[in-house]
C-alpha cells in the first residue's frame, strides 16, 4: 500500500503513481511479493520515461532518462551469477508492464547501473526512507577522506560542503561509511561500486600510519586499564599471548579476546531482534550491558563500540530520553574526529 504525507504530495503524484498502481494491482500476490525495492524503482525509471517522451509529465536537463543511459554500467566487471539475477528481474519488470516497449537487455545494464549509483534516501536522523536515482549526484566522485556529504531535504538530493573547499578544488564525498580500516573500506567498495580506490587514505595501505588506524578502528584494547595504546599480531609470542600493545608492550592472549568477541556477538544478535520487535526497552538495558562489555575488550576508537553507542543513541530517542541519547552521541563524535 502507498501511503502519502498529504493531498498535494498525493495530487503531485498521481500522474506517474496511478499506471504503476494499475500494473501493480494486475499482478499476483505472489508476484507482488517478488517485488524488491531495485524492482519498483526500474518500473517507475520505465513509467517516467515514456510519460516525459508523451510530454505527460516534464523533464528538464537534471531529469530525464537519457541521464540514467549516461550512467556508468559496469557490464564487464560483473559474474555471471549476477547478470543472470539482473536477466531474471528485467523479466519480472516486462511481466509489470506488459504494454511498454521494454529492451530486456537494456533493464539489464539499468539494473548494473542502479546497484552502482543508486542512493538511500534517509530523512534528517538518517533513517532510510526509499531508494532513489539520481544522475546528476552520480557524477560526484568517492574518497575515504571526502570534504562533502550526500544529504536529503525530503526527495531533494542536497550536497554539503563539511570544509572550506579551494576554488578548482574536486567536490568529494563518500559512497560507504568511512569508519573502517582501508581493507574493509576497499573491499566494500570494490564488491558494491567495482572499483578500487585510491584516495589519500588508500593510497596509505599497508603503511605504519594505516596499520595504526586499523588497529585503533577495528582492533583491541590494552589490558591496562590506564593505558590508550593499540595492540597488533605478535606471532611469536608465548603462550598464545598473541596481541601485543604498541605503547607499554603488555600481551593480551589471542584465543580468550577472540571468544570473548564472539560472545558480545551473540548478546549482539539478540539484542537487535529487541529492537526489531519494538521492545526498546529491553534492548536498551541489553545494549548498554554490551557496551561496558566492549569497553573492557575495543579500543576506545573502535567502530564496534561506536555503533553500539549510536544503535542506543536510537534507542533513547524512541524512550524519549534525549539527554542520556546526547551523552551517547557525545561519545562518537571522537571516533570520527580521529579519521
Amino acid at each position: 500500500m502507498t501511503w502519502y504525507c498529504g493531498g498535494a504530495c498525493q495530487r503531485s503524484e498521481w500522474k506517474s503513481h496511478q499506471h504503476e498502481c494499475l500494473a501493480l494491482v494486475n499482478l499476483s500476490e505472489e508476484r507482488r511479493n517478488m517485488l524488491t525495492s531495485s524492482i519498483r524503482l526500474m518500473v517507475r525509471l520505465l513509467l517516467r520515461r515514456r510519460l516525459q517522451n508523451d510530454r505527460v509529465i516534464s523533464s528538464n536537463v537534471t531529469d530525464n532518462y537519457n541521464l540514467v543511459q549516461e550512467l556508468v554500467a559496469h557490464m564487464s566487471d560483473i559474474d555471471e551469477k549476477k547478470l543472470v539475477l539482473y536477466a531474471q528481474m528485467a523479466n519480472l519488470v516486462k511481466l509489470i508492464l506488459p504494454n511498454e516497449e521494454i529492451d530486456v537487455k537494456e533493464i539489464v545494464q539499468n539494473f548494473s547501473r542502479l546497484v552502482c549509483n543508486a542512493h538511500t534516501i534517509c530523512d534528517s536522523e538518517l533513517r532510510p526512507l526509499g531508494t532513489g536515482i539520481y544522475p546528476v549526484m552520480s557524477i560526484i566522485n568517492h574518497s575515504c577522506a571526502p570534504n562533502s556529504v550526500l544529504l536529503f531535504e525530503g526527495k531533494l538530493a542536497v550536497i554539503r560542503a563539511m570544509e572550506a573547499i579551494p576554488k578548482g578544488a574536486e567536490v568529494l564525498i563518500s559512497y560507504i561509511e568511512i569508519a573502517g580500516s582501508t581493507e574493509t573500506r576497499r573491499k566494500a567498495l570494490k564488491e558494491q561500486y567495482l572499483f578500487s580506490c585510491t584516495c589519500l587514505r588508500c593510497i596509505k595501505v599497508g603503511s605504519d600510519d594505516d596499520l595504526k588506524e586499523s588497529a585503533l578502528l577495528e582492533g583491541f584494547r590494552c589490558i591496562n586499564d590506564q593505558c590508550d595504546g593499540f595492540l597488533l599480531p605478535n606471532p611469536g609470542s608465548a603462550d598464545g599471548k598473541n596481541f601485543t600493545c604498541q605503547r607499554c608492550g603488555l600481551l593480551r592472549n589471542e584465543c580468550k579476546t577472540r571468544k570473548r568477541k564472539e560472545e558480545v556477538g551473540e548478546k549482539l544478535d539478540y539484542a537487535s531482534k529487541f529492537v526489531s520487535s519494538g521492545k526498546y526497552s529491553e534492548a536498551c538495558n541489553l545494549y548498554r550491558i554490551i557496551d561496558q562489555q566492549q569497553m573492557e575488550l575495543y579500543h576506545p576508537l573502535s567502530i564496534g563500540l561506536m555503533r553500539t553507542r549510536e544503535t542506543l543513541v536510537m534507542i533513547l530517542m524512541e524512550l524519549k530520553d534525549c539527554e542520556e541519547a546526547l551523552r551517547y552521541c557525545q561519545l562518537t563524535i571522537p571516533v570520527y574526529q580521529s579519521m
